[in-house]
């Protein structure tokens, strides 16, 4: 079995109980294996969490889910130096690892906790690596950061900083599934919940997860998919463009407030190539950059308030991009 199949396969697993969402499922799997973080972002009840804990249950990995409070504090997260008193009387510290020591780490709805709690996943999300009592420990070579968030204007909410947003490679965003979707949401729940009274005092059953040799293979090939000199200066131009849009228009120009950074650039550039490589493509093509060009941009994007009280959004910012953008 090829690993471009067992990856399609996997999709398939997590499909099956986030009905209407496919789009989600295909960021998650994407992100993954861009050894990226993913955030998602939609109203409460819309299968977030559920998406992300259905991968996870798919894998051979870690998992752990950190909830995002009011309350939470870096040490909740990261760890910390616990100091021990041993039998002779001696004294000494222990480093305690956090939840965020894990394969996949769900950062559940990361904008109801304060700033400085949401900084502390800086290190870990771009160095992959974290930094108590000026000790760095290690994270799992396979280590991703998948975040729901409610929307901002949501009651009790704080924004994420430009820092923060920056270090997901794509941003998701979740809405209410279709009816046909809604109603097959009802039996599957009520299926689930049948299943799991039935199995209550039983042993678990046997299920066949992915091997993460998996996912580092599929990470192989997607670095073999080649993209030509003409697609990366499309994808150079297409952020260019959002740093300096006075070269294309005034009303580009105004929906602007800051250009996107590097890391937005190698963000489109790593998700295009994975987008050709799940299509069977070997070639990176126009579409396969634009097909994935609002997930990689739309956080990075800051809209003036000017242009905000005009319900200018992100995605209508990138609309505008893959239109005045020309491929040379």
């Amino acid at each position: 079995m090829s690993v471009l199949t067992e990856i399609q396969n996997l999709k398939d697993e997590v499909s099956k109980s986030i009905i209407g969402q496919e789009d989600v499922v295909s960021h998650l799997l994407i992100s993954l294996l861009c050894n990226g973080n993913l955030l998602i972002e939609g109203l409460p009840g819309l299968a977030k969490t559920r998406a992300i804990k259905s991968l996870a249950s798919n894998m051979e990995c870690e998992f752990n889910r950190i909830q995002f409070a009011p309350d939470i504090t870096p040490r909740d997260i990261t760890g910390q130096e616990v100091l021990y008193t041993h039998e002779d009387g001696r004294h000494s510290y222990k480093f305690e690892q956090g939840p965020i020591f894990a394969n996949l780490v769900l950062a559940d709805e990361i904008n109801r906790a304060p700033a400085k709690a949401q900084s502390c996943l800086l290190e870990a999300m771009e160095e992959r690596q974290v930094t108590v009592a000026a000790v760095s420990h290690k994270l799992p070579p396979l280590f991703m950061v998948m975040a729901t968030m409610n929307p901002s204007k949501q009651h009790g909410t704080n924004p994420l900083a430009e820092a923060q947003l920056d270090r997901f490679m794509m941003h998701v965003h979740v809405d209410y599934p279709d009816e046909e979707a809604e109603v097959q949401v009802l039996g599957l729940v009520r299926e689930e919940q049948r299943t799991y009274v039935d199995k209550k005092d039983k042993p678990k059953d046997d299920k066949v997860r992915l091997p993460q040799e998996v996912i580092f293979k599929a990470r192989s090939e997607i670095d073999t998919i080649s993209i030509s000199p003409e697609m990366e200066r499309y994808i150079v131009d297409l952020v260019f463009a959002t740093r300096y849009p006075e070269r294309y228009s005034y009303q580009l120009k105004s929906c602007i407030k800051e250009g996107v950074s590097p890391r937005g650039s190698l963000a489109v550039d790593k998700a295009a190539r994975a987008y050709t490589w799940f299509k069977g493509d070997k070639d990176v093509t126009p579409e396969h950059i634009q097909s994935i060009l609002h997930s990689c941009l739309r956080h990075r994007i800051p809209i003036p308030e000017d242009a905000q009280k005009d319900n200018v959004t992100p995605n209508d910012v990138v609309d505008e991009l893959i239109k005045v953008v020309e491929i040379k």
